[in-house]
């Protein structure tokens, strides 16, 4: 039984540290703040819940493996998962809209050929089948082993088997998520349906590699899901699983460095001066955290995958409104850009901006959780945004002045929004910083194979031997299930050793 040192309360942390305290070891969390569940938050004010962080759990058969492996108690038992259906509903620039099923390939091509004209769901259909191809080449080494040393071989092979595209006397493949949108689909609109999959993640789509395919087909396969009482609640059964495994939480308790023995991490050091000594340190923070932590010594050996840096953040904007909540609207609305270039420009370009019109999801649960009564709505809007925005102006007042930009788009989700709104409450990602320490408020994306190994991120063991990395930072990066998944993968290093070949 060795002690267990787990630097952060975040979910891939709490994950893994549920896992290896069923494996019996001696696991203890060292929180900065006064809670669990990193990023996965909730804000209260006057008789209204909203989420802050992740709205909706795509792939729950990661967190449902966590409890069966964790207990006898199933996910089910301790959270009420319910499936959103539809999964969203689309409003594009040309005032077309769409709303498309949960989990079901006919249905969703029978909503498209409807909405955008015969032939387009075909097309889309057509293309969530190569996306499934691309899923299940990378669906092992980027999700269920620990990153492979030859790495390389997923950066340089792209898995999505795209189709010949003639023009004029030369046959191109589509390799970037943008030329899947104009080669294969051959809509705008459809090429705004794929790229929102990439933006909602703070990916680029003209420079995504078409890997990306596998993240609208993750929520076609598996459906999109939502936890009556919101995210929280996901984080609270995991952080009690974790109490009822006998972890031991400390918050408020800042780790300032890790302790180094005989040349491997033999504990933590703390903002109080004691010392929390332990054979092994898990570390489920931001990388520019885990540097101040590891002073003069190179956890990425050579060769290894760097650390992503520079990443998008976002923008949140929490909504509450007289008036409940209409008969059969959806869960989920996504607003498009009025202009996608425009919003890519400012977004990933090199003057990074905000745009009055971009992008925006609208969440509006129907959960009697989130509201004072019946007689009021919660809805959520959230964008991505640059994770600096230098316009002279204090951050406060720059994304003041966007959420109420915000709020004007969302009226076409949600008629005769200003009219009922009571107050609003604006999430910076100054708010994001604070929260999980990211530089910026960036938000890490999941790994994605191909691209150079661009979309990758570090392997979860490191050169400083008893050192390793979970959750949205490390392999197999960002999301709710990707961090799930990380705790499996470190939880498996630390019992089975380096010869653990991956979860089953």
């Amino acid at each position: 039984m060795a002690r267990i040192a787990v630097i952060g309360a975040g979910m891939g942390a709490m994950a893994a540290a549920a896992r290896l305290a069923v494996a019996g070891h001696r696991v203890a969390v060292y929180e900065r703040t006064e809670t669990y569940g990193g990023a996965v938050r909730r804000f209260e004010r006057d008789g209204f819940a909203f989420d802050t962080g992740p709205g909706l759990l795509p792939l729950p058969a990661v967190y449902r493996d966590l409890f069966v492996k964790t207990g006898k108690e199933p996910l089910e038992s301790v959270v009420e998962l319910v499936q959103v259906d539809p999964s969203s509903r689309h409003l594009f620039a040309d005032g077309t809209e769409v709303s498309l099923p949960n989990a079901s390939r006919a249905g969703v091509v029978a909503a498209l050929d409807e909405a955008l004209g015969a032939g387009a769901g075909d097309r889309w259909g057509d293309f969530l089948v190569r996306a499934r191809e691309a899923w299940d080449r990378t669906r092992r080494p980027l999700l269920e082993e620990p990153l492979w040393p030859n790495w390389s071989v997923l950066a340089d092979r792209e898995p999505y088997p795209s189709v010949p595209h003639k023009k004029l006397l030369r046959t191109r493949r589509a390799g970037l998520l943008t030329e899947i949108g104009a080669w294969e689909l051959r809509d705008p609109r459809l090429a705004a349906l794929l790229d929102g999959y990439a933006l909602a993640y703070g990916l680029d789509p003209s420079t995504a590699p078409a890997s990306a395919a596998v993240l609208p087909y993750m929520e076609h396969a598996f459906g999109t899901w939502y936890v009556r009482g919101g995210m929280r609640e996901l984080a609270r059964a995991v952080y009690e699983r974790c109490v009822a495994r006998r972890v031991e939480f400390h918050f408020g308790a800042e780790v300032t460095g890790v302790v180094e023995k005989d040349g491997r991490a033999a504990g933590l050091e703390l903002g109080d001066g004691s010392v929390a000594e332990a054979e092994f340190v898990v570390a489920g923070v931001a990388p520019e955290v885990l540097d101040r932590c590891v002073r003069g010594t190179a956890i990425r050996g050579d060769g290894g995958v760097p650390p992503r840096r520079g990443l998008p953040s976002r923008l949140t904007v929490l909504l509450a409104l007289r008036g409940g909540r209409p008969e059969g609207v959806a869960h989920k609305t996504v607003v498009h850009a009025e202009d996608r270039e425009r919003e890519l420009g400012l977004l990933f370009g090199s003057s990074p901006g905000l745009d009055a019109r971009p992008t925006l999801t609208v969440l509006r649960p129907d959960d009697v959780r989130s509201v004072p009564d019946a007689d009021h709505e919660a809805v959520t809007l959230t964008t991505t945004v640059p994770a600096f925005a230098d316009s002279g102006q204090p951050e406060s007042e720059v994304f003041a002045d966007h959420a109420d930009q915000l709020i004007t788009t969302a009226e076409r989700a949600v008629p005769n929004l200003r009219e009922r709104l009571l107050w609003h409450e604006v999430r910076t990602p100054a708010h994001i910083a604070e929260t999980t320490g990211a530089a910026g408020g960036a938000v890490p994306p999941p790994a994605l194979a191909a691209a150079e190994g661009r979309l990758l991120h570090p392997a979860n063991s490191t050169g400083l031997p008893g050192l390793f990395t979970v959750g949205g930072w490390s392999h197999p990066g960002g999301g709710l299930p990707h961090a799930g998944m990380s705790g499996a993968l470190v939880a498996g290093l630390i019992v089975e050793g380096p010869d653990f070949r991956g979860s089953q």
